[in-house]
């Protein structure tokens, strides 16, 4: 079989204040071509070529440029909205392809996107409907100040206020802002139900350590008494937090690495194996493992990697992914994903609580109804029950 060479552009910011869980993308993304190039049975050889963006938004335009111009027509990278917002207008000009492997806020379709990360309906609204059967409908929304941030708390807002519930206050700190005595203050006078954690990176970590502190010179258990909730926070981030603070996270996602099956199984070994000194993997990893090996797949079947040719191809496209079975969805061209709840452990992995009883078609813009989430059976210590 006569392959077709492909360079692929990795863009992943695997330093900065973001560094820890973009160096899992690029991470999952590498480990992905490996295994394509050692496929005898794909048409495709790979060839990677990474630029570190360093998480400075003004670096990811010329970084798209840089690939643009050797050439690279598909691009599997950026972990911000803004990072992806900031590219979007290259790709379609010169008819690229992006391959956006991150959990986002929603609210886009771009026709030159493929979307294998979480959308709305798969992490947040799913997590509105637990915090608010489990703890209450009092939310107090910090985030980082950029779209995702933004756009995850209103998410929020709307979601409790649908069920007769509030927002306290909703605060913002710059990505990588680590200054954070007030925000702790208010929380503590204002006593929500629940905190609502929209932070990113450096902020994020910082965040529940300094929480977790301040709850416990004051003798409040506060994993029972505020429990902090995110839809962006994984296992490479719990080693990032420390021993205080990294257990007892409400985590919504689509994967966690503790996942039952032998798929996962040989997903986790061959990334801990390639990649001994770390990051642990991760939702962010698995993503971009997905998009990869769905790229590649694409190519194959098209017998080019002709964009237009690539996208016919993809549409549709099913993988079996180590969260389980993924399905382009052939209209947005987002993932049909599994939705999962966890709660953290002090090894810095998660237990799952509840999950989807099936992959759950995505829903971009939130206009069908929320995900039925059911109580996971094979961990009967962490079992909700009402």
């Amino acid at each position: 079989m006569n392959k077709i060479e492909l360079p692929i552009g990795l863009l992943f910011s695997d330093t900065g204040p973001y560094g820890t869980v973009a160096h899992t993308l690029l991470n999952g993304a590498r480990l992905a071509c490996n295994e394509v190039n050692a496929d005898p049975a794909s048409g495709v050889t790979l060839q990677p070529f990474h630029i570190d963006p360093k998480g400075d938004l003004l670096n990811y335009a010329p970084a798209v440029q840089q690939m643009l111009d050797r050439g690279i027509r598909h691009i599997c990278g950026c972990y911000t909205s803004s990072s992806r917002k900031e590219v979007i207008p290259l790709i379609e000009k010169h008819d690229a392809l992006l391959w956006y492997p991150t959990h986002y806020e929603g609210f886009e379709s771009a026709t030159n996107v493929v979307y294998t990360g979480a959308a709305p309906n798969h992490h947040i609204s799913p997590l509105i409907d637990f915090l608010c059967a489990r703890f209450g409908h009092r939310a107090y929304c910090i985030g980082s100040n950029y779209i995702w941030g933004w756009e995850s708390n209103r998410v929020m807002r709307d979601g409790l206020q649908k069920r007769g519930g509030e927002v306290l206050a909703e605060r913002y700190l710059p990505v990588g802002e680590v200054a954070l005595d007030d925000i702790i203050s208010e929380i503590l006078e204002l006593k929500p139900d629940f905190v609502f954690n929209a932070l990113i990176g450096d902020s994020s970590y910082a965040f529940c350590r300094a929480f977790r502190t301040a709850c416990i010179e004051r003798g409040i258990d506060q994993v029972m008494r505020f429990p902090i909730a995110s839809c962006n926070l994984s296992e490479p981030e719990l080693h990032a937090i420390g021993p205080v603070g990294a257990d007892g996270q409400i985590s919504s996602s689509v994967y966690f690495s503790s996942l039952p099956g032998e798929r996962n199984a040989r997903f986790v070994s061959a990334y801990r194996e390639s990649f001994p000194e770390g990051p642990a993997v991760s939702a962010e990893a698995e993503a971009a493992y997905i998009s990869v090996h769905m790229l590649a797949k694409a190519v194959t079947e098209a017998g080019t990697a002709e964009v237009c040719a690539v996208q016919d191809a993809v549409a549709g496209q099913v993988f079996d992914a180590p969260q389980g079975q993924v399905t382009i969805d052939p209209v947005t061209f987002h993932a049909e994903l599994t939705p999962r709840i966890g709660l953290s452990r002090s090894d810095f992995e998660f237990d799952i609580l509840v999950e989807a009883a099936r992959p759950v078609a995505p829903d971009p813009y939130l206009v069908a109804s929320a995900t039925k989430l059911e109580t996971v059976q094979r961990q009967p210590r962490m079992r909700i029950v009402s």
